[in-house]
């Protein structure tokens, strides 16, 4: 320490091998000036739990031996009073990693642990997995379309002294890695592939931030692409249809129930429409009117008497549920009709069920011949709040059976 010159820390070997992510550049790896804008040099080989520093003198090495055996002196000598601030409980889901004289220690834990008062600087570092979230943002696929992706993901610490000693900011670092992540890889796909593989993306994801976070001593455990609605079309489609959520205005990146009772309902209709033509086009059920005009009941009565021409023991098997509508008219008068497929041939009529309906939804009537009519999505009318629905989403969604032979 006292003897000898400043000297530059040593570079890493270029040579070295190396192994690209799924989605970074492999020519970028054989450069030789390729660092990956990361310098650990200044850290032992803590990996293979290596804490050895030969850069430490023979003379820096006999005072930091003197200076601990004095605060071991002192600290066993007033042992009844530094006994409260040198113990330290651990539990089994941490670790602390002490800097002695400003020298990384291994990680000491689980259970009570020895921290020397004024030379060690101790930090508790949590084992457990941890999740957090990006939020929905624009991506501009390989084929020109503009997609609204986000991701969940977990992750946890697997070297303490590596997240500690490695990066300052352990979770926004992670944040702004995963998210350049995801930006750079889903730019280089379709949005075909993107809703096609979305699940394998997530995968290759992964492999592909945890490439960058290990010398952070962080493993990515799992990440869920969560996909939002299509904002741009591909300028070259294919021949069959993407099945995504349209663009409705204020209920772009939506997630969670909704996004799966979208993809639900979208993918039922995008099927149907598949056996018809070889093209889909997406429309705004809000602003626009339908393309095709269907011959429809009037009012909700009659619509009540086309639905009891349709009940059968097979639609009963299909659904297997009872639903009640509280229907209000436009003169402001509220009505209870029910459909009950739980049982028989299946029901229908005015009032109340005899027994507690599985599902109940509330709604206008024109809302209600518009859904039934094809001219309003069942999605669309549940997101802008003009469909309320009390009970099972999932079994809610069943009606759509009764939707289909409608529309038939």
């Amino acid at each position: 320490m006292f003897n000898k010159s400043y000297q530059l820390l040593p570079q890493r070997d270029s040579s070295a091998p190396r192994t690209p992510g799924l989605f970074v550049d492999s020519d970028s790896f054989t450069r030789p000036s390729y660092h990956k804008g990361l310098s650990f040099d200044y850290i032992p080989n803590v990996s293979q739990n290596d804490f050895t520093d030969s850069s430490q003198g023979w003379l820096s090495w006999i005072c930091n031996l003197i200076v601990i055996f004095l605060v071991y002196i002192c600290t066993f000598a007033t042992f009844p009073i530094t006994g409260w601030f040198v113990l330290k409980t651990v539990p089994n889901y941490q670790r602390i990693v002490v800097f002695r004289l400003g020298r990384v220690c291994p990680p000491k834990g689980p259970g009570i642990v020895l921290v020397l008062p004024l030379i060690d600087q101790w930090q508790k570092v949590d084992l457990r997995t941890r999740a957090f979230n990006i939020p929905p943002c624009q991506v501009t696929t390989r084929d020109g379309g503009v997609l609204s992706v986000g991701a969940d993901i977990q992750f946890r610490i697997w070297n303490p002294v590596m997240s500690v000693v490695s990066v300052q900011d352990l979770n926004a670092s992670t944040r702004m890695t995963a998210h350049n992540a995801l930006t750079h890889s889903l730019t280089k796909k379709t949005v075909r592939e993107i809703q096609n593989e979305r699940i394998k993306l997530g995968e290759y994801l992964g492999m592909d931030i945890n490439e960058m976070t290990r010398p952070w001593g962080l493993e990515v455990d799992r990440v869920e692409l969560t996909l939002g609605s299509l904002l741009k079309a591909p300028e070259e489609s294919s021949s069959a249809p993407l099945i995504m959520p349209p663009s409705v205005p204020g209920l772009e990146g939506l997630t969670g129930p909704i996004q799966q009772l979208a993809m639900h309902f979208l993918s039922h209709s995008g099927r149907s429409q598949l056996q018809q033509e070889n093209s889909i086009t997406f429309t705004d059920e809000l602003s626009s009117a339908p393309q095709a005009v269907i011959t429809t009941p009037g009012s909700v009565e009659e619509l009540l008497d086309g639905v009891k021409l349709l009940l059968s023991e097979t639609l009963v098997h299909q659904v297997g549920a009872c639903f009640q509508f509280d229907i209000t008219s436009g003169d402001g008068q509220h009505h209870i009709y029910y459909v009950d497929l739980s049982q028989g041939s299946g029901a229908a009529g005015v009032g109340p069920l005899c027994q507690e309906p599985d599902v109940t939804l509330s709604m206008s009537d024109s809302d209600l011949l518009a859904m039934f009519q094809g001219m309003l999505r069942p999605f669309t009318a549940y997101t802008s709040g003009r469909l309320k629905i009390q009970g099972d989403i999932q079994t809610a969604m069943k009606l759509e059976e009764l939707i289909k032979l409608i529309k038939k």
